[in-house]
């Protein structure tokens, strides 16, 4: 009989949330953005709970393609658990940059987040991410995809959408 190691049930929490920027990344426009983006990938790599993020050699995703389309961006990290991802999402400089969204990033008429949960071990492709999106857009939260609609135990999220 096969012994499980004490934490194989463990699953980590992988988020891919993707935007269409409103001009091009170099246009200063989007400056508030770019100028913050370093920044706000030093907080999340500092912050609990985080394991990994998509990087290129620049440090940030915004070069990698997404679906063909030079104006999407795309950020995928995986986190220990979903209250860290909150914590960082809703209690630190994020926060700031992501209640100023609107001035760079319209209003998406599609699911653009989506969460699912991965083994420890486990380093999604955007590939893989974007499936996901794709499962949720399609058949709604499930286990395989969900958003945090899904995770009624997180004040911070709850609050925000009720407010």
């Amino acid at each position: 009989m096969l012994r499980r190691n004490r934490g194989d049930d463990v699953k980590y929490i992988a988020e891919l949330n993707i935007a269409r920027a409103q001009y091009g990344l170099d246009d200063p426009r989007m400056s508030g953005f770019m100028d913050n983006l370093d920044r706000i990938n030093a907080i999340a790599e500092r912050s609990p709970g985080f394991v990994w993020r998509l990087k290129d050699e620049t440090g940030n995703a915004t070069d990698l393609p997404v679906m063909n389309d030079p104006l999407l961006v795309a950020n995928l990290s995986v986190w220990k658990t979903v209250e860290d991802l909150e914590h960082f999402v809703f209690n630190t400089a994020h926060k700031r940059i992501y209640d100023r969204r609107g001035e760079w990033f319209p209003t998406m008429k599609q699911m653009h987040f989506v969460m699912w949960r991965v083994s420890p071990s486990h380093i999604p492709t955007l590939d893989e991410a974007l499936a996901r999106l794709d499962r949720l857009r399609k058949d709604g939260p499930s286990e395989e995809a969900f958003g945090w609609e899904r995770m009624t135990n997180l004040k911070l999220w709850m609050s925000k959408r009720c407010a």
